[in-house]
């Protein structure tokens, strides 16, 4: 995912923050909200900075790179469809929880690299982590 130079406007009150993320990734946007006056980048989309209750909040695009801090796979019948769950250190700062692609379940390891990615499913736009490679 390439990050996005355009700063969006400021968060909306009329429109609520999940709709607004919703939004961004049917774009194929990855976009996260800031708190102007602390710099503090913000997930999950909210109406005010958890820490300070600062509500003058705008959308910035982030990066998409990340880590992974935890790693979990998901068993399925038939097997074939297990799928990892992470949570991911964004370089931004806050925490996500996601699915890793890309690689194989059992391959997906604490410390990786990783990058976010918009895809569909069910229609609906969905952000993953794929590995970064070298």
């Amino acid at each position: 995912m390439q990050a996005h130079n355009s700063t969006a406007p400021a968060a909306s009150p009329a429109i609520h923050p999940e709709q607004q993320y919703q939004a961004f990734l049917a774009q194929g946007k990855f976009m996260l909200l800031r708190a102007r006056a602390s710099g503090r980048y913000i997930f999950y989309p909210r109406v005010a900075e958890p820490l300070t209750g600062d509500t003058d909040l705008e959308w910035v695009a982030a990066s998409g790179r990340g880590q992974v801090y935890s790693v979990t796979v998901v068993r399925t019948r038939p097997p074939e469809q297990d799928y990892t769950v992470a949570l991911i250190d964004l370089q931004a700062g806050p925490r996500m929880l996601s699915r890793a692609e890309g690689i194989a379940p059992a391959d997906v390891r604490i410390g990786m690299q990783v990058q976010a990615k918009v895809v569909q499913q069910d229609e609906q736009p969905l952000l993953v982590f794929e590995p970064v490679t070298a």
